[in-house]
């Protein structure tokens, strides 16, 4: 992979301040994909158990989480070159038994969610810095498997 670019940490800085300027509306817009493409997905999720609730504050939560890692992703790639996720992230996805398919269907719903989010301003050039960030930390925290 070539050097982040300032550019591309900008557009996934952006890409979180319009998810953050919803977050309940776009909590659901993420879950509900997740869900619709694996379903099982759902018992990874504790606070999924009584399905997709915007008032859930652990919901929304966690959504404002991923999303910020993917965003302090992005930062760790322009300043380092490399993402390094916390050895607790990597313990947890592990012992949930998170595996690449699953991976790339957190991708996909992140994706579909920041694209609504961003609307008009969507590009490939967002969606590539989006996916290289994402899968960067994806693949940190897969690294980080006990």
């Amino acid at each position: 992979m070539g050097a982040f670019t300032e550019k591309q940490e900008a557009l996934v800085n952006s890409s979180w301040e319009a998810f953050k300027g919803n977050i309940p509306q776009y909590s659901v817009v993420f879950y509900t994909s997740i869900l619709e493409k694996a379903p099982a997905a759902k018992n990874l999720f504790s606070f999924l158990a009584n399905g997709v609730d915007p008032t859930n504050p652990k919901l929304t939560a966690h959504a404002e989480n991923l999303f910020g890692l993917v965003r302090d992703s992005a930062a760790q790639l322009r300043a380092n070159g490399a993402v390094v996720a916390d050895a607790a992230l990597g313990s947890i996805h592990s012992k949930k038994g998170v595996n690449c398919s699953q991976f790339l269907v957190v991708k996909e719903a992140l994706l579909k969610t920041l694209k609504e989010a961003v609307g008009d301003k969507w590009s490939d050039e967002l969606s590539s810095a989006v996916e290289v960030a994402y899968d960067e930390l994806a693949a940190a925290i897969q690294k980080a498997y006990a």
